[in-house]
Parts: C-alpha cells; sequence; structure tokens
C-alpha cells in the first residue's frame, strides 16, 4: 500500500472518526506510510449521497464505494466495518488496539468512554498506546458534552463574525476550513507523540479542541481587541493595512482576478500598466494612507481596466511588473494550471472500482519519499480478512459466525443491489 521508505512505515493507527476532520488526520498519516485501519459500523454508508460517478468498466455497482468525498477523506487506509457497541465487537477492537500504535476518535466526548474503549480502556491493553482525541470543544468546561460540526466551531471561533462583507452578516470561510486545520494538527501531535514514545517508551493521551485549534487564526484581530479594544468587522476582499487590494471582474462571466497592492512602487507599477499616468501622480493615490482613505476610487479605476481583460492575461502583464495579482481560479481549472501541473499537486491513484481519482497532495516534498499519495481509498470490509485472520489469527468459519452475526460486514448492512437506485 505503501513503500517501506517513508518514515512512518511500520506505525499502525486505528481510526475510529466520522466527518473530515479525523480523517483528515488519518489519511496525511497514511501518506506518510502508516498503515491506517478504518473502523467503521457494519451500516455506514448505508444512504449513499447523489449524484455519483459511474463505476469503471466491469466493476461491481457498489455505490457506497463511490462517493468521491469520502474517497478523498480516506484514502491510504485499510477498512474495517465492526460493530463495537458489541461485546464481541469491543473484544475485537481492544484486540487490535492491543497491536496498534496509535488510536485517533473524533466523537462527541461521551462516546469512547461509553463503548469501554476509552484511554484507561486501550491503556490496560497496551500502555504504550497513544490516543489522540478532537472534541469540538474539550473535555473539560462547560460545553464538554457539546458536539458541532466546522460551521458552528467557525462561529464560536470568531472567524465567521471576520468574513463577509461590512454590509452583510457572518460568513462561513472556505470549505472545511475548520476541520482541514484540525487534521493538520492532529497530525502534527501524533507524530511529536510517537517521537517521544521512540525516546521514553512512553504512550500518551492528547486532547485537540477543535475550537482552540481555530481561536489561533483570529490571533491578529484578538491583540488588536485587547490593545485598543476595537472588535474586527468584517471588510470583504480589503485588507487591513494595503489598498487597493480586492478582487476585481474581468472580461467574461464570473471572471475575477485578485490584486494586492503593497507599496507605493507597486501602485506605480499598476497605473502604467493601467495607462493611468494621472493616478500615479494624484495626491490622493500618492501614499498609502491616502490610498486606504481612498479605495473605492481606486477600486472603480482597477475594475475599469480589469474588465477589458482575460484574468489570466492580465496575471501575467501585472505579474511580469512586479504586482501581486493572481486569477480567481475555477475549481475545475485548477487541473489545467501550469504551476499545479508542474508540480503534480493531484495525484492520479486507481480506485478498484470508480477507476482513476485524482487526490490532492499533501504540500510538503520529501527527497526521501515521504510526500504523495499512499494509495487508494479501501472498499467497504475490505480490510476484515487482514484485521481478522492476518492480525488476529481467527479461523474462517469465525469470520463468517461474525459476518452472519453482523458484527463486521462486506458491504453495508440492509444495503441492497436492487434498491441502489
Amino acid at each position: 500500500m505503501v513503500g517501506s521508505s517513508r518514515a512512518l512505515s511500520g506505525v499502525r493507527v486505528l481510526e475510529m472518526t466520522v466527518a473530515v476532520a479525523g480523517p483528515v488526520a488519518c489519511h496525511v498519516l497514511g501518506d506518510m506510510g502508516a498503515e491506517v485501519i478504518k473502523v467503521e459500523e457494519p451500516n455506514s454508508r448505508l444512504h449513499t449521497p447523489r449524484p455519483l460517478p459511474p463505476p469503471r468498466p466491469g466493476a461491481k455497482d457498489h455505490p457506497f464505494n463511490r462517493v468521491p468525498n469520502w474517497i478523498e477523506l480516506n484514502r491510504s487506509k485499510r477498512h474495517l466495518a465492526l460493530n463495537v457497541a458489541s461485546p464481541e465487537g469491543r473484544d475485537i477492537f481492544l484486540k487490535v488496539a492491543a497491536i496498534s500504535d496509535v488510536v485517533v476518535e473524533n466523537f462527541s466526548p461521551r462516546v469512547m468512554g461509553n463503548l469501554g474503549i476509552d484511554y484507561e480502556d486501550l491503556k490496560k491493553v497496551n500502555p504504550s498506546i497513544i490516543m489522540v482525541s478532537m472534541p469540538a470543544f474539550g473535555k473539560t468546561g462547560p460545553y464538554k458534552s457539546r458536539s458541532s460540526y466546522g460551521p458552528g466551531i467557525d462561529a464560536m471561533s470568531g472567524i465567521s463574525h471576520l468574513t463577509g462583507y461590512p454590509d452583510r452578516g457572518p460568513g462561513k470561510p472556505a470549505n472545511f476550513f475548520c476541520d482541514q486545520n484540525a487534521g493538520l494538527h492532529a497530525a502534527f501531535c501524533t507524530m511529536a507523540a510517537l517521537r517521544h514514545r521512540r525516546r521514553t517508551g512512553e504512550g500518551q493521551y492528547i486532547e485537540l479542541s477543535m475550537l482552540e485549534g481555530e481561536v489561533q487564526f483570529a490571533a491578529p484581530a484578538i491583540m488588536e481587541a485587547m490593545i485598543s479594544g476595537v472588535d474586527g468587522m468584517r471588510i470583504g476582499n480589503r485588507h487591513q493595512f494595503y489598498a487597493p487590494h480586492g478582487v476585481y471582474p474581468c472580461r467574461g462571466e464570473d471572471q475575477w482576478i485578485a490584486i494586492a497592492v503593497t507599496s507605493d512602487e507597486a501602485w506605480k507599477s499598476l497605473c502604467r500598466v493601467m495607462e493611468r499616468p494621472d493616478l500615479a501622480d494624484d495626491p490622493r493615490f500618492a501614499e498609502r494612507s491616502r490610498r486606504y482613505e481612498n479605495q473605492d476610487l481606486a477600486d472603480e479605476a482597477i475594475t475599469a481596466w480589469a474588465c477589458q481583460h482575460d484574468p489570466l492575461d492580465a496575471q501575467e502583464v501585472l505579474q511580469d511588473a512586479g504586482i501581486a495579482a493572481a486569477s480567481a481560479l475555477r475549481v475545475n481549472e485548477l487541473f489545467a494550471d501550469p504551476q499545479v501541473t508542474h508540480r503534480g499537486s493531484f495525484s492520479w491513484v486507481d480506485h478498484p472500482e470508480l477507476g482513476p481519482f485524482p487526490h490532492t497532495r499533501t504540500a510538503w516534498r520529501s527527497f526521501q519519499g515521504n510526500n504523495g499519495v499512499g494509495g487508494p481509498a479501501p472498499l467497504f470490509g475490505d480490510g476484515d480478512d487482514y484485521v481478522l485472520r492476518d492480525l488476529l489469527g481467527m479461523r474462517l468459519e469465525d469470520v463468517e459466525r461474525l459476518t452472519q452475526a453482523g458484527i463486521v460486514s462486506r458491504a453495508p448492512i440492509g444495503w441492497e443491489p436492487e434498491k441502489a437506485d
């Protein structure tokens, strides 16, 4: 699945996560060579969202294996469909934990304890285990029992209040912003804990509050509020200090370019590109503070110029003039962007039922091979035999009995082919 040259080769991770943040943390670990076993309930993914991409020619029609978002989030893993809530399923989980290095979970705080597989339970079977929990608000304090998804944490961190336009309400920042941030935090903490254990032999429990992870992104506004008492407000695409700074419409429908002017020299260069020497000499724009006061007028001039140009052409002209500018690409335009293609930012991995799939690579590059995607997303239950027979040494008849009892499964329990559509 992954090469032995990768940094985490030989590390086994048990993943008990849902949604986005936990799966991100674990696919990063998998990309770096860890053996990640994702544990899900046997009836999970029973109700598959639509529409879905078709199966590759000749592949079985299993819609639960073709959910693009799940495939992206769960690459480089094996899948164990296990009913941990059953006594026998709990016993299996603990036996696998006994021969694993890390357990990662992101359920609401009471879940792991209710299942009998919290840190104290894990330590009894594996004293050096590392457990990483990712509660929304932490496991202490008045909100310890609350659960949340990303938008709620965005809101409580102050980020939503700072996102959007002055004449509108708070906005949701980007797509799964909170979850991606928490996932990378968790992967970093896990690697640090593994290094600590290598030196000392000690495992540990790590509690990662997703809210506290995101509050860090509001730090500049928090410091401003502490120092001056000014509560930061939404400023759209503008900057707190620099002007002009924004995203401007270009020629064509829904075509845009982002431009940031951070110095007097850059402003003069922009005026030359726009063939507006009058603006370069205008005292209203001569200094940064004056441009900030008059940025509405500057934006009008930039918009008048930008709407006559294709965004990619404008990007090249402005960059050649030393001005920070970039076309606002649609997501599907990324596949043809020369920088993205040169860097191999997408790794096309062959999925057994879907075919080639474009996974986003992690941002770092390593000459030792610790980069790229470790492997495709697993099929439902494709790790059942590996875990039960290879790791735990169960007999085939025992696995069949567990399957008949609904404790493990190769398809979501309740799914029937004739009801797939």
